[in-house]
């Protein structure tokens, strides 16, 4: 006999089928032995008599997490049957027999059968492999999932190529000192701080790529918006007029994923009572004028031109009550705190760059690149960096390169802010900070 998902069970209503999962959890009614088993696709309630007494045997054996497989017949349930602690569907199993697969060895340290388990963000973690089992908590990953299907998706419609790029490089690609340095062979070698040379060069090869990658940050932040090791969501163009094109190909990308979160998640979405806005349009400020309203509407000053995570929250806040608006770009930033490739702006203080802020946090950084070989060796100077140090980057320009820009989505921080997590560790499915480098 095949096994049966839980969720295909109101199709068998009257007929024996297999099943098979984890006990989600079990409870004694008088003689009668209740067990909720939870596989991939939902969970259902079965029901144990004693009359049959080796399966009887078998079931008060089971415990919480244990691994079995049921065979039994399918049955309506009763109205107003439904138990509290359970999510059960239109149907029950009265099992006819029981197969143990795998046991719980010491116990459990938590109980993931609860609706809502109250545990602190160390024990979620300690403990990963077993919180991720419970339904709310395994919900953040089915959301997750839709934000990377999607992005993939739309990346493909609008004709951009896909493409995997090293992860181990020679040099560090942002520069800096946020950088994990590794031993390759007989020489150093840089974990990749982001994509972006080798979307430059592909660029120059295929004009629109996209890459969903992991990437590597070596900053010393224990936040609730920073982890070391994450999935970016990046992008890079090409034949573009400006920086503008830039954004409104993001604008068209971002409506198009929450969308589509809204649309296919939401009972992951109910459970967090999360509810995402439509928009048309993103509204779009100078960091200047940013900086200007932060001080005019909240009387936040600053000493120097750039926004630290208050500013982000209250422009934020500023968007929302203005344009009904959960997403802000702020744009030219000084080229004092952009990375060496950034286009200078008319005022050449400035830069042809953005950042995208959804719900009070930065989740995407981008805009356009020098392509000139001259300007950008000037621009390395500038930014006191050695051109020899970036010869296989500058060989990308030597064969011609068309007006290109693009950016690095935070995939995470998108998964946070959508359902208002509280630290983007619960956003990722075993985080790497600081102080964590395990499970």
């Amino acid at each position: 006999m095949n096994r049966i998902l839980i969720s295909k069970t109101p199709e068998f209503i009257g007929k024996k089928i297999k099943i098979a999962g984890w006990v989600n959890a079990r409870r004694d009614h008088g003689k009668l032995i209740f067990i909720d088993l939870r596989d991939r696709s939902g969970i259902i309630q079965t029901i144990i008599i004693p009359d049959k007494e080796d399966v009887y045997e078998t079931a008060k054996k089971v415990r919480n997490e244990f691994v079995i497989e049921m065979e039994g017949f399918v049955k309506e349930r009763p109205s107003g049957a439904a138990n509290e602690k359970s999510t059960i569907g239109e149907v029950e199993m009265e099992a006819e027999g029981i197969k143990i697969l795998s046991k719980v060895e010491d116990g459990l340290p938590i109980d993931v059968s609860e609706k809502e388990m109250k545990l602190n963000l160390e024990t979620l973690l300690n403990y990963r492999s077993l919180t991720l089992r419970n339904e709310k908590i395994n919900s953040i990953f089915k959301v997750y999932s839709e934000i990377i299907n999607s992005y993939n998706e739309f990346m493909r419609k609008e004709e951009f190529l896909e493409i995997k790029t090293p992860k181990i490089l020679s040099a560090a690609t942002e520069g800096g000192a946020n950088f994990f340095k590794i031993k390759y062979f007989d020489r150093d070698a840089y974990l990749a701080q982001s994509p972006q040379f080798y979307k430059q060069a592909g660029v120059g090869i295929f004009e629109r790529v996209f890459e969903v990658g992991t990437v590597f940050r070596a900053e010393p932040h224990f936040t609730t918006r920073h982890v070391n090791e994450y999935v970016s969501l990046d992008a890079e163009m090409g034949f573009i007029d400006s920086f503008e094109d830039i954004m409104n190909q993001l604008e068209k990308t971002a409506a198009f994923m929450l969308d589509s979160v809204s649309k296919n998640c939401k009972k992951e979405l109910e459970k967090y009572g999360a509810e995402i806005s439509d928009f048309q349009t993103i509204p779009r400020i100078k960091l200047t004028e940013a900086l200007a309203v932060l001080e005019k509407e909240f009387g936040k000053k600053t000493e120097k031109i750039d926004i630290d995570p208050e500013g982000e929250r209250m422009i934020c806040e500023w968007a929302k009550k203005k344009y009904n608006s959960d997403l802000i770009f702020l744009t030219h930033y000084p080229s004092s705190i952009r990375p060496f490739y950034t286009m200078p702006g008319a005022d050449p203080q400035y830069t042809e760059s953005f950042d995208l802020l959804f719900k009070g946090v930065e989740i995407a950084t981008g805009g356009q690149r020098i392509h000139n070989l001259n300007k950008l060796v000037e621009s390395i100077k500038k930014h006191k960096l050695n051109p020899k140090d970036f010869k296989s980057y500058l060989d990308i320009f030597r064969y011609g390169m068309p007006p290109h820009g693009g950016w690095g989505l935070g995939s995470e921080r998108i998964l946070q802010k959508i359902l208002g997590l509280k630290s983007i560790k619960e956003a990722v499915l075993f985080p790497r900070d600081v102080k964590r480098l395990a499970p």
